[in-house]
């Protein structure tokens, strides 16, 4: 039995906790199969943008079998759990997953399956690979949870270090950081902020930190403060609901402070909610990922192939962009493992073994992602991280930076 999803948006509901499951034609099938099991949230806060980035992740899976796949002799068959977002539905649902798929990784959605799988994952010896930024809590060597970028806290740094530039002078930057303790990962993007401001009073003053609900209605009273405060950024790297708040929040006060959006929150997804990408003119999004702006590049030209010749029907922004450098990041890795290993006999060890052996090249993820680099110290490479920044002038996405050198923070 294989497992497999359609890429197309409208095969993308999910109505129970395991879903998008079709059989793999037979002419399509490889000599040696293996299965990815992809964690998912289409109910609960990121509802609005999984069928996008579920689509990306997925073509890229059918685009690999269909070329890398073919010429090793694997196939990759893969099938969404839908989690909602939710660390106590992960670990319930894993045992499962696993006797069900044996897996040789996970692909994972957020700080809820590495809450729930850090402690798992290296019993049953099974690597889960990311799209997100990663979290300080499971900043730990020897990990089995894999991100292709830096934490968010480093890449929050890194688009403060540049806006102080831009801005001039020695004076700190004044921010102010919206959270929520409904999520460690929330809380996770806060606290490293915070340590690193309290270790660079001279670069950084967080003038305020607010903790609010995961669907706020109403943010106004709090956003009066952050204008009074003199805030000359407001950092949001949680959803695109609390965006939404602040935004509203801000323009019911006349505050002109920009906020900075993460990948899963950006600038199209929270521009949509606000009802169009004008009322986010003068806003950032910062991530150490490809930009999905008009300009023409490597990765925009993979996405024009996989929209024409395998089928994604998702847009070209940020979030369809992380769902495909998460797919090239893990067939990459499996590629690598295959290389060394050969395809019979492939585990969750020797992925991992191989995510360690020689870097992913940017070649080799179509420029989505820089080269990386990783080491058994952490889950995401210690060296040589950037974040490019993009924003919104004339109600289009626009390139603002890239390749931005990200500040040492140290570990929380």
């Amino acid at each position: 039995m294989t497992y497999k999803t359609h890429s197309g948006l409208r095969s993308l509901l999910a109505v129970s906790a395991i879903a998008f499951a079709t059989v793999v034609p037979a002419k399509v099938q490889a000599e040696t199969s293996y299965n990815l099991a992809l964690l998912s949230d289409f109910s609960g806060p990121y509802a609005d943008i999984m069928p996008v980035l579920a689509s990306g992740r997925e073509t890229v899976f059918n685009w690999w079998n269909e070329t890398r796949g073919k010429e090793l002799g694997v196939t990759l068959n893969f099938k969404n759990y839908e989690t909602r977002y939710d660390a106590a539905q992960v670990a319930s649902l894993w045992p499962g997953i696993k006797s069900e798929l044996n897996p040789i990784a996970v692909v994972g959605l957020g700080g809820p399956d590495v809450a729930a799988l850090s402690e798992r994952l290296p019993e049953d010896k099974i690597p889960m690979f990311m799209s997100t930024a990663a979290y300080g809590f499971a900043w730990k060597p020897d990990s089995w949870i894999f991100n292709p970028r830096p934490t968010y806290s480093h890449e929050s740094a890194g688009f403060l270090s540049w806006l102080r530039k831009q801005r001039g002078g020695d004076e700190p930057i004044k921010v102010a950081i919206l959270a929520s303790e409904a999520s460690p990962a929330y809380v996770d993007m806060a606290k490293g902020l915070e340590l690193y401001a309290e270790q660079n009073p001279d670069d950084i003053d967080i003038v305020e930190v607010i903790y609010t609900e995961v669907q706020p209605t109403d943010l106004t009273t709090q956003m009066r403060r952050v204008a009074r405060s003199g805030a000359e950024a407001l950092v949001i790297q949680t959803n695109t609901s609390i965006v939404v708040a602040a935004k509203r929040g801000l323009q019911a006060n006349g505050a002109n402070v920009p906020i900075m959006m993460s990948s899963h929150n950006g600038l199209p997804a929270s521009g949509g909610a606000l009802g169009g990408l004008e009322q986010l003119e003068g806003d950032y999004e910062a991530y150490g990922m490809a930009i999905a702006a008009d300009e023409d590049s490597p990765a925009r030209q993979f996405y024009n192939t996989l929209t024409s010749d395998y089928g994604l029907k998702a847009p070209w922004n940020v979030v369809t962009a992380m769902g495909i450098s998460q797919g090239l990041f893990v067939a990459t890795v499996i590629e690598h493992a295959i290389q060394e290993n050969g395809a019979e006999g492939l585990t969750g060890e020797a992925v991992r073994k191989a995510l360690f052996s020689k870097p992913i090249t940017t070649e080799e993820t179509n420029g989505f992602l820089p080269t990386l680099t990783f080491t058994p110290d952490a889950p995401f490479p210690l060296e040589g991280l950037k974040v490019n920044i993009g924003t919104v002038r004339n109600g289009k996405i626009v390139i603002e930076a890239t390749s931005v050198d990200i500040p040492v923070v140290q570990k929380w």
